[in-house]
C-alpha cells in the first residue's frame, strides 16, 4: 500500500529500534463518566521474561511539582495473551509488579477524575479532559516504544488531541512514551475551527457552552496572536505532524490553567467569551501558544528527557516561564488586543510593582526561584511558609528581567529582544531531532548569545552576573523613560499597614498573615496568627474600618496596635508607611510633556511585526 509523505518522513525520524518494537495499545472507555470513571486498558506484547513493572506518573511535563497519579487508581486487574489472571503486587505507592506473563500483559484499571485543568484528568457526563501522566499507566523498559490509544467515545463526542490520527485504524499514534504523555486531548461536543498559516494548519478544538459568534471572534483574535508571535521568531516551528491544536475547555466545571505541549496547548476556564473574561482567556493563549518555541523546542539542559517519575528541577525557568511571560502580554499588545494604556495597567504595572516590591527578589536570583518550583508548582504541603518574604515567581522574575533587557538592548545596543529570541532558536531550537530537541541550552549557552547579539561580551556577563546569578533589581524608572513611560506610587500619600488581615467578624477582630520583611507591622515584632483587637484605640466594627482607620492617617504617623499573640494581649506601636503599590503609566496618561523620540521608541517596541 502506497504510503503518504508524511508517513515516509515520520518513519525517517524514528530511530530502527523504536520501528521495530511493538506498540503499546491503549484503550479508554467511558461507562460511569457520570461518576467520573474511566475504565482504561493497556497491552503490552512482547514483554521479556520477569515481572513487568507497570508505574503511574508522578509528574507532568510543564509541572515540576510531585502530583502522586497513583492515588486515583484502583480496581486494578491484569491478564495474559489467555485472558488468565496475572499476579498483581504494589511494590510501592506508585506502580505494580505483573509476573507470571506469557510475554502479553494487559492491565486493566479504573481511573477517578474530577478536575479540569492542565495537569490532572476531568471526568463527566459531558466531556473528558485528560491530561496522560494523570490518565495512562505505563511500564519500565517500554518508553522507546510506539503507542497506539483507542477511545469508545460516548455519542457526540470529538477527540481532540495533538495525537496522530489513524482513520483506518480508529486509533491515534505517539511515536513514544514522551511524547504520549505530552498530548493532553479533550474528549466530547467540539466546537472546531482551522485556518492556514505559514504552511501549518492551526486549529482550535473547544468545548463551550456560548455562542458560534463568540468562537469566531476568540478564533479572529487568535489569528493575530499566532501571526505576532512567529513574527518575533521569523516563522513557525515545524510541527511534527504539520498541525498545531489549541485544546480549549471553558466549561462552567473547569479550572483556571494553561499547559504547554510540543504540538498544541491545553487551555481551561470557566469564564466565558465575552467582556474582561476573554481577554484573560486570551492571555493565556498567548503565553501558551509561545511555548510552542521556548522551553517545547528552545529547551533547558536540565528538562531534558522529563522524569516522570521524581520532581524536576531547572535552573532556566525564569527564561523559559519568565520570558514567556513577558512575551505573552507583549504579543498581544502588538495583536492590537491590548492598548498602550492596558498594556501599562494589566501588564507592565504587575512586574515593575512586583519585582520593586518583593522582599525575595531582593534576595533571591531568577536562578534560584527556578529552583523553587517543585515546592509552589501547584505543589501541596500543609505546614505554613515564609515565601511572603523569600520567594517571587519565576514568571514574574523572568517577566521583568526580560522587560529590562529588551529596553537595555533597544537603548544601548541598538538591537532587541526579538533578535536575542530569533539567535537562540536558530543555535538551539530547531532543526529538530526525533522528537528532541537537537542542542538543548545551559545558562552559559544564553550568556554566550546575548554577547553575539548584542555584540558586547562584556555587557552580557555582567547582566547575567547582576540580574541572573545575582539579584540587583532593574531601573525601570530610567529604562522606561524613553517610551514615554512613568513609573510611580499607585497611592502616592496614602498611609499604610501594607498587609491584608483577614476580618473576623464574630468578635469583631482582624488575623494577620505573614507580615513582609520592613513592612509596618513587621517592624513592630507582630507576625501570622497575631490578631488585631484595636488599632488607634478602636474597635474593628466591619471589614472596612481597618481601611478606614488606617485612611484618616499620613505616611509616619504612629498609631497604637492591641493585639493577641501566643504570648498573651499585647499593645505595640506602629510606624505607618506610605503605600508601596507602584503602577505604569503613559506621560499622556500622567500629563507629561512626550517627545517624537518616546513615541517612536515605543512604537518600534510595541507596534505589530506581522507582514
Amino acid at each position: 500500500m502506497r504510503k503518504s509523505a508524511a508517513t515516509l518522513l515520520l518513519a525517517a525520524a524514528l530511530p530502527l529500534a523504536a520501528l521495530a518494537q511493538a506498540p503499546v495499545h491503549y484503550s479508554l472507555a467511558f461507562p460511569n463518566a457520570v461518576h467520573h470513571e474511566a475504565r482504561v486498558t493497556v497491552s503490552f506484547s512482547e514483554v521479556p521474561a520477569g515481572p513487568l513493572q507497570v508505574r503511574m506518573s508522578r509528574s507532568s511535563p510543564g509541572r515540576y511539582a510531585l502530583h502522586e497519579f497513583a492515588k486515583n487508581v484502583y480496581d486494578v486487574q491484569a491478564t495474559d495473551s489467555k485472558g488468565q489472571a496475572l499476579a498483581v503486587s504494589r511494590p510501592d505507592p506508585y506502580g505494580w509488579d505483573v509476573s507470571g506473563h506469557d510475554g502479553t500483559v494487559r492491565f486493566t484499571y479504573t481511573l477517578f477524575g474530577d478536575r479540569t485543568d492542565g495537569t490532572y484528568a476531568g471526568i463527566d457526563a459531558v466531556h473528558a479532559h485528560l491530561n496522560m501522566p494523570a490518565t495512562l499507566a505505563w511500564a519500565r523498559g517500554q518508553e522507546q516504544r510506539p503507542a497506539e490509544v483507542k477511545f469508545d467515545l460516548p455519542a457526540g463526542w470529538q477527540v481532540a488531541t495533538q495525537l496522530r490520527p489513524d482513520a483506518a485504524k480508529g486509533t491515534y499514534y505517539a511515536p513514544h512514551l514522551q511524547y504520549l504523555m505530552d498530548s493532553p486531548t479533550s474528549l466530547g461536543a467540539q466546537k472546531t475551527r482551522s485556518w492556514q498559516e505559514l504552511g501549518r494548519t492551526i486549529e482550535i478544538n473547544m468545548l463551550y457552552n456560548g455562542t458560534d459568534a463568540e468562537v469566531d471572534d476568540y478564533t479572529a483574535k487568535t489569528k493575530r496572536i499566532v501571526k505576532e508571535a512567529a513574527a518575533v521568531f521569523g516563522g513557525l516551528p515545524s510541527y511534527d505532524f504539520g498541525r498545531y491544536t489549541f485544546v480549549v475547555n471553558y466549561l462552567p466545571q473547569t479550572s483556571s490553567d494553561g499547559m504547554e505541549h510540543r504540538n498544541s496547548t491545553s487551555v481551561t476556564n470557566s469564564r466565558q467569551l465575552r467582556g474582561d473574561d476573554v481577554m484573560n482567556n486570551l492571555g493565556t493563549v498567548s503565553h501558551e501558544f509561545f511555548h510552542s518555541w521556548n522551553v517545547e523546542r528552545l529547551r533547558p539542559r536540565d528538562l531534558e528527557p522529563f522524569d516522570f517519575e521524581r520532581a524536576n528541577m531547572s535552573n532556566s525557568l525564569w527564561f523559559a516561564e519568565g520570558f514567556t511571560q513577558y512575551y505573552g502580554d507583549l504579543v498581544m499588545r502588538r495583536a492590537g488586543i491590548f492598548t498602550d494604556d492596558q498594556y501599562c495597567q494589566y501588564t507592565l504595572s504587575g512586574v515593575v510593582g512586583a519585582m520593586l516590591n518583593s522582599p525575595g527578589a531582593a534576595r533571591y536570583s531568577p536562578v534560584q526561584m527556578s529552583q523553587q518550583a517543585p515546592f509552589v508548582d501547584a505543589a501541596a504541603a500543609i505546614d505554613p511558609n515564609n515565601r511572603g518574604n523569600t520567594y517571587l515567581s519565576y514568571y514574574y522574575i523572568g517577566a521583568a528581567n526580560a522587560l529590562a533587557l529588551d529596553l537595555m538592548l533597544r537603548q544601548e545596543h541598538k538591537t532587541t529582544l526579538d533578535a536575542y529570541m530569533r539567535a537562540l532558536w536558530q543555535q538551539h531550537g530547531e532543526p529538530q531531532q526525533n522528537y528532541a530537541p537537537a542542542k538543548p541550552y545551559t545558562i552559559p549557552d544564553l550568556q554566550r548569545v546575548l554577547g553575539e547579539v548584542s555584540k558586547d561580551t562584556a555587557f552580557a556577563g555582567q547582566f547575567f552576573r547582576q540580574h541572573i546569578l545575582g539579584h540587583e533589581l532593574p531601573k525601570f524608572e530610567q529604562l522606561l523613560a524613553p517610551a514615554g513611560l512613568l513609573v510611580r506610587r499607585a497611592r502616592a500619600g496614602q498611609a499604610s499597614l501594607m498587609a491584608r488581615p483577614v476580618y473576623n467578624a464574630a468578635d469583631s477582630t482582624a488575623t494577620l498573615g505573614s507580615t513582609l520583611v520592613g513592612s509596618p507591622l513587621y517592624q513592630a515584632g507582630l507576625d501570622r496568627e497575631d490578631v488585631l483587637r484595636k488599632v488607634d484605640g478602636q474597635r474593628l466594627t466591619s471589614a472596612k474600618t481597618l481601611t478606614e482607620l488606617v485612611a484618616a492617617h499620613k505616611p509616619g504617623d504612629v498609631v497604637a496596635v492591641e493585639y493577641r499573640t501566643r504570648g498573651g494581649i499585647r499593645t505595640a506601636q506602629v510606624t505607618l508607611a506610605e503605600d508601596p503599590s507602584l503602577e505604569v503609566v503613559t506621560y499622556e496618561a500622567a500629563k507629561k510633556p512626550v517627545t517624537k523620540a518616546m513615541k517612536k521608541f515605543r512604537t518600534e517596541w510595541l507596534s505589530g511585526k506581522a507582514k
